[in-house]
């Protein structure tokens, strides 16, 4: 009896700093940071190495030199990968850092929709989901001795 109380209330101290995902949306988020973090290092190679796959339109607001732009996505690309695998790893900071780095992705990728419309956009929405999954699969963790 008293071994059963003390097991309740050590179970609902809160999550530890390391732990596995919740839920089935944290390792779906994880996977295409993954995938999309990659995509994202091919964008900016074939940026920088000045492919003829992006287009540039004429005044428009945001203007930045296509090299300067596949910088920016080959960094955040490789930013969102490591990130990807942080969360695999099950680091609850991973999480945080995961929303941090999908909100910097879908800015970028919102700011070069002119150089490549379609994919961008593609993109923005991809990190809004990673950014919604890695939310919500907040949880607790789960009470596995627990006696109700």
């Amino acid at each position: 009896m008293a071994s059963d109380a003390a097991r309740s209330t050590s179970a609902h101290s809160g999550p530890s700093p390391t732990h596995g995902p919740v839920s089935g949306t944290t390792a779906f988020a994880a996977a295409l940071m993954i995938f999309g973090g990659a995509m994202a290092i091919f964008e900016g190679i074939a940026a920088i190495a000045k492919d003829d796959l992006f287009f540039t339109t004429r005044h428009y607001v945001f203007e930045f030199n296509l090299t300067g732009w596949g910088w920016i996505h080959l960094i955040v690309g490789i930013l969102i990968v490591l990130a990807g695998f942080a969360v695999l790893s099950g680091a609850l900071w991973a999480r945080f850092f995961g929303v941090f780095v999908a909100g910097l992705g879908a800015l970028a990728n919102f700011l070069s929709i002119p150089y490549y419309p379609l994919w961008a956009t593609v993109l923005v929405a991809v990190n809004i989901f990673i950014i919604w999954a890695l939310c919500t699969g907040m949880h607790r963790e789960p009470d596995h001795g627990r006696v109700a």
